[in-house]
């Protein structure tokens, strides 16, 4: 499958990688890593992991060109019921699931031969960023974690809701139970067109235009990331709480990226807020929520590097 956002540097490789998770399902990913590396002995080791809805070949694959340049092991992947991962029904959320993937990624780094286990870190754009601080939270392996543009789905789903709403969208989603049930297979409804536009329509608000500045325009486009999951799909991040033991992680360390003009700030603040040391906010000048997924001159690459390289004790 191609459509990647970003050309591939001619000092990078890119291979594909199958493994599994602990429920047994296929996870397809990428590993990314400098041409000139020598893969005889062991290096520190990066998992990616893509905006909630994205794939592998979306920002994930900006990271790993660039990271892999600075002498990282890149591990990017598709979601379960994602892109090019297994599970069905197509296009489920599932946060448990979610989390998982990221130590499943982890299992699969370490077991390469190339793969120092004590110097295997995380990044989480957007939901992934609430993902992979919930597998943070228990999985010990996990050495550090950087979020770009951080969403807490479980908080958006809950936690910008007033009671009578709360109450309400409890009663939607449960009816929409009966209607799955009857016709055999979840209701999902995609967000974007199928093809890229060149424009985002007028009518559109904000932060809707955002998402489609991004994922509909060619700028992000991919056929596996057409918006949103299976409408049912909310209920679970109804009754699951993402990040109650961010404090745990310490004292492995916590880099929160945001941008200064990013709706999604708050997301950030609050798990700052309640995480423990060592831990650093970085705020990048000009940029809103979707800059952090592609522009090259937004991310601030250098300080993931100096981040990493600190706390992964790389020589």
């Amino acid at each position: 499958m191609s459509g990647y956002i970003l050309e591939l540097s001619e000092n990078v490789a890119r291979k594909r990688a199958v493994y599994k998770n602990r429920y047994g399902l296929d996870i397809v990913g990428e590993l990314y890593y400098a041409k000139d590396l020598d893969l005889g002995k062991k290096h520190a080791a990066l998992v990616v992991g893509a905006p909630y809805g994205g794939v592998k070949e979306q920002g994930p694959c900006v990271y790993g060109n660039e990271l892999a340049q600075m002498g990282f092991i890149i591990l990017t992947f598709d979601q379960s019921f994602m892109g090019e991962s297994g599970g069905f029904p197509r296009n489920v959320s599932s946060p448990d699931i979610f989390v998982e993937n990221f130590s499943a990624a982890v299992d699969f780094l370490g077991l390469q031969s190339f793969v120092d286990r004590e110097k295997i870190g995380v990044i989480g754009i957007c939901g992934s960023g609430g993902f992979a601080l919930s597998a943070a939270q228990c999985d010990t392996r996990i050495k550090a974690v950087a979020t770009l543009s951080m969403y807490d789905m479980s908080f958006a789903g809950r936690g910008l809701m007033d009671k009578e709403t709360l109450q309400a969208t409890k009663e939607r989603l449960s009816q929409q139970r009966w209607v799955d049930a009857e016709n055999g297979y979840p209701e999902y409804n995609p967000f974007f067109p199928e093809h890229p536009i060149d424009a985002v329509p007028a009518d559109i608000p904000e932060p809707a235009a955002e998402w489609f500045r991004f994922y509909a325009l060619k700028r992000g486009h991919h056929i596996h990331a057409l918006g949103g999951f299976t409408t049912t799909s909310d209920l679970a991040f109804l009754n699951f709480r993402l990040l109650d033991f961010i404090d745990e992680i310490s004292p492995r360390p916590i880099l929160f990226v945001v941008g200064d003009r990013a709706h999604s700030r708050f997301f950030s603040d609050n798990a700052y807020a309640a995480a423990a040391e060592p831990k650093e906010m970085y705020v990048v000048n000009d940029a809103e929520h979707i800059d952090l997924y592609d522009r090259r001159d937004r991310i601030p690459f250098e300080k993931l590097h100096d981040f990493f390289a600190t706390y992964l004790k790389m020589s």
